[in-house]
């Protein structure tokens, strides 16, 4: 029996099949960090790199179970948010939200400034002032409109992203793979954990990113099974890229590597093919940026709807369009929210303290999912089952504690400060 298309609870139609949610998690992984972290991290480990790549990717194995089995369980939209709130309840779920959106608001305004700033080298006009606003308020606007007029549109324009943006990476792989030079890629020793460890907390922005593509949850296809397949494959897929993607670099480039902060990438493709192919990786870095953009607008307003849908928010966030059943309101409202920022803000400025939120987040939807096990909560079919499915989760919160230790004080800080100011307005809404 096909599952039913419509969550007549919400209101909302389930049209992204694994498929779509396979190519929404990629597209809102691989982003604009990729094209700068390679360097970064070879500057602390040098050809040792891949070992903090293989070091987050199985972080991130791990938060993508406590995903996989918490979908698995919970079926409405939201995302990480639904999962924290149906299981650890209201405060702790309305804390997943606010930390959720937050993060996602800063990394789609930094990456929607990013964008513009590329955009600039070719038209100088877009850099600044009134030209600048006009950019970002344009494509932002042009997305939220895509995501309004309905969730197939908003995911087929998300798969043709994915695809265009992954060429010129599969691409600089295919071509640099030949000319690796072995003696690049030999360790000078094992890494200490210091460097290591900073390594792998910069590379969290690189991975980040299932948390937004899962926020449409309550217009996947059978859920129960697609959310967890999915979340794997992505994953997969992912890892093996950047893994290829540093090696390539690492093997081409050797010690310059960590001496092409700005766009190593770039500079590998230029050594490879010379000027074109720098402008083939910059134009790629600017088409990824746009494709990230993509997932943020079809993702991120679907936290504010679950958030306006349960009370939290004016119930305004929470409606349905009457004819493209989408959440308009809280579309709308995103959109406008990243074009502000991105009109007042920088890449790092912004993003630099997105990878605490969401981290914490992370921790929050493990706790969530190891609590959904015990409880044996089924809002779908039947759940995915995982051998030491009540271990994972404990195993997952460790690790991002271990991640988060190596963040400053500052980062720290406004995360607690956005959680205790989140904590006040949960209790007044009680009142």
């Amino acid at each position: 029996m096909a599952p039913d298309r419509t969550d007549t609870s919400e209101g909302l139609v389930r049209a992204i099949s694994a498929r779509g949610l396979v190519a929404s998690i990629v597209n809102a992984t691989v982003g604009a960090g990729i094209f700068v972290l390679p360097a970064a991290v070879a500057l602390r480990l040098g050809a040792a790199a891949p070992l903090a790549f293989l070091l987050c990717a199985g972080a991130m194995a791990l938060v993508v179970a406590c995903f996989a089995i918490a979908g698995s369980r919970v079926a409405r939209s939201g995302g990480p948010y639904a999962y924290v709130e149906r299981g650890l309840g209201p405060l702790a779920g309305f804390l997943a939200g606010v930390l959720l959106w937050l993060s996602d608001l800063l990394a789609g305004s930094g990456i929607a400034a990013a964008l513009a700033s590329s955009v600039a080298v070719l038209v100088p006009a877009v850099g600044r002032g009134p030209g600048r606003i006009a950019f970002v308020v344009g494509l932002v606007g042009l997305l939220a409109l895509a995501n309004v007029r309905g969730v197939r549109t908003g995911v087929r324009v998300v798969e043709a992203a994915t695809a265009v943006k992954l060429l010129p990476l599969l691409a600089l792989v295919a071509v640099g793979v030949l000319a690796v030079r072995p003696g690049h890629l030999a360790w000078p020793g094992m890494p200490s954990a210091g460097p290591l460890g900073e390594a792998v907390l910069l590379l969290v922005f690189a991975f980040v990113g299932v948390e937004l593509a899962l926020t449409p949850s309550g217009e996947v296809e059978d859920p129960a099974r697609t959310v967890p397949r999915a979340a794997f494959i992505a994953l997969g897929l992912t890892a093996l890229l950047y893994g290829a993607l540093q090696l390539v670099a690492q093997g081409v480039l050797g010690p310059d590597l960590a001496r092409a902060p700005e766009a190593p990438l770039a500079e590998v493709a230029a050594r490879l093919l010379g000027e074109p192919g720098r402008a083939f990786l910059v134009a790629g870095a600017s088409v990824s940026m746009f494709g990230y953009l993509t997932g943020s607008l079809l993702g991120s307003p679907r936290t504010l709807f679950a958030l306006g849908r349960d009370g939290f928010l004016p119930s305004a966030f929470g409606r349905v369009h009457p004819r493209f059943r989408t959440p308009w309101v809280a579309i709308v409202a995103h959109a406008a929210a990243v074009a502000v920022g991105a009109s007042s803000g920088s890449f790092e400025r912004l993003v630099v303290m997105s990878n605490v939120a969401v981290l914490t987040v992370y921790l929050l939807c493990a706790a969530a999912a190891w609590r959904l096990v015990r409880e044996d909560v089924r809002e779908a079919a039947a759940p995915l089952r995982l051998p030491g499915e009540t271990v994972i989760p404990l195993l997952a919160e460790g690790v991002v504690l271990g991640i988060l230790v190596q963040a400053t004080a500052p980062e720290l800080a406004v995360t607690g400060a956005v959680a205790g100011l989140a904590a006040a307005v949960y209790q007044l809404r009680r009142r």
